[in-house]
């Protein structure tokens, strides 16, 4: 088998490590409180922290390894997870674990912005959108399997063996990309000018936004997953454990069944994503108080769910195809805003209304979704029709194609 066939399912494994390094510790924080004697509060900002770090430099450290070959790019980012969690294992310093979580979420999204444009460029044209679908294949695996099983761990063995498990999961994946990704060198790279000049255009603010507000109708009711099948469905902890694990199986046969829809068409499937999170939210509420039903209408949830992260992903970079690792990077750090901002609107609806009325929050921003993506398209149709351009491209910032696709399927 050639080495470039197992290069992608190598990133996917990164993708895995990575995932289970960052939302691994939500499942570990207890532990970490009483081992390492500090507040929860305190502890919460191992997470906080880590995301803040991601949401803030995620276009800058990106930019700055725009240079540099792909393949040294991924290698080092994901041995900085692998250091990462040794450190986690063997330190009983709390300031210690902080400053590595800071560190490894610096390449956080430099290690997405490369593996996504890496595996579409490892793989041949028509089927960019199924490496990529494949990528994304390890934050879903992640969800299903890392976050539970680290948590597992530090529970029946102990707080170290969790990360022990992170440190071998990144390790595997640093030789699988030593071993089977090709060198990929820069052979010409944008200037950052060029690179920032995709937040001059009208459309990539649009496309922005409508992320933004993707990922906070997700996450506006699925961080409080567990409030609201308790509180509402009066589940027991051991049955909001097992649909969880459900959820997340169900996210991974998501996730390539939406990468499948996006190859057929891309654009109809975006602008009916948030209108199917529309519907799962409205069936959320119809059927909170049943515990059947509800049981299974979280696999539907789960299902949905998964396709907002290939889903945005597609649709941001079809405004940054002239620089798509940098694309990606903004992908990564305003998907992160959306979820602080969905579950900061979420918490406040649960505190001042309770968790029954949830899912409207997620209907409200999926709503807004919906509006911001018919604009992004209107824009466009209005750059075809009469040709306006800024320096020597579209508005829109596509090279044409994201406008022809718009007028084939609108």
């Amino acid at each position: 088998m050639r080495r470039a066939s197992l290069a992608v399912p190598v990133l996917a494994l990164g993708v895995f490590g990575i995932i289970t390094t960052e939302m691994g510790m939500v499942g570990v924080l207890p532990r970490v409180s009483a081992e390492l004697g500090v507040t929860p509060s305190d502890a919460g900002w191992l997470v906080g922290a880590f995301a803040l770090v991601i949401a803030v430099s995620g276009p800058f450290t990106t930019l700055l390894a725009s240079g540099i070959d792909r393949k040294k790019v991924l290698a080092a980012s994901i041995a900085v997870f692998a250091v990462s969690n040794v450190v986690y294992a063997l330190t009983t310093q709390y300031g210690v674990m902080l400053a590595f979580r800071i560190v490894p979420a610096l390449f956080h999204p430099v290690f997405f912005a490369v593996a996504l444009a890496s595996a579409a460029r490892l793989a041949s044209g028509e089927n960019a959108t199924r490496a990529t679908t494949t990528v994304f294949g390890g934050v879903t695996v992640g969800f299903a399997f890392g976050v539970p099983l680290t948590s597992y761990l530090a529970d029946h063995l102990s707080l170290a063996a969790a990360f022990w498990f992170g440190a071998l999961v990144n390790l595997l994946a640093l030789l699988g990309i030593l071993r089977f990704v090709p060198p990929m060198p820069v052979e010409r790279r944008s200037s950052y000018g060029a690179q920032l000049s995709l937040l001059k255009r009208t459309g990539t603010w649009l496309s922005i936004v409508s992320v933004v507000l993707v990922f906070a109708s997700m996450f506006s009711v699925y961080g409080y997953f567990a409030e609201y099948l308790g509180q509402v469905t009066e589940m027991g902890g051991t049955w909001v454990s097992a649909t969880l694990m459900a959820f997340g199986v169900v996210m991974i046969l998501g996730n390539f069944a939406f990468g499948g829809l996006l190859r057929r068409s891309p654009v109809r499937t975006a602008v009916a994503y948030p209108v199917l999170c529309l519907l799962v939210y409205v069936l959320v509420y119809a059927v909170g108080p049943l515990f059947a039903p509800m049981a299974a209408v979280v696999l539907v949830w789960g299902a949905v769910h998964s396709g907002g992260l290939v889903v945005s992903q597609n649709w941001l970079g079809r405004d940054a195809t002239d620089a798509p690792e940098f694309g990606n990077s903004l992908f990564i750090s305003f998907s992160n805003l959306g979820i602080t901002l969905g579950t900061a609107v979420g918490g406040w609806a649960l505190a001042a209304y309770g968790a029954r009325q949830l899912p409207w929050v997620g209907v409200g921003f999926a709503v807004a979704a919906v509006v911001v993506m018919a604009l992004r398209l209107g824009l466009g149709a209005r750059v075809n029709r009469y040709g306006r351009t800024s320096g020597n491209r579209t508005e829109c910032g596509v090279r044409g194609s994201a406008v022809q696709e718009t007028g084939q399927e609108s």
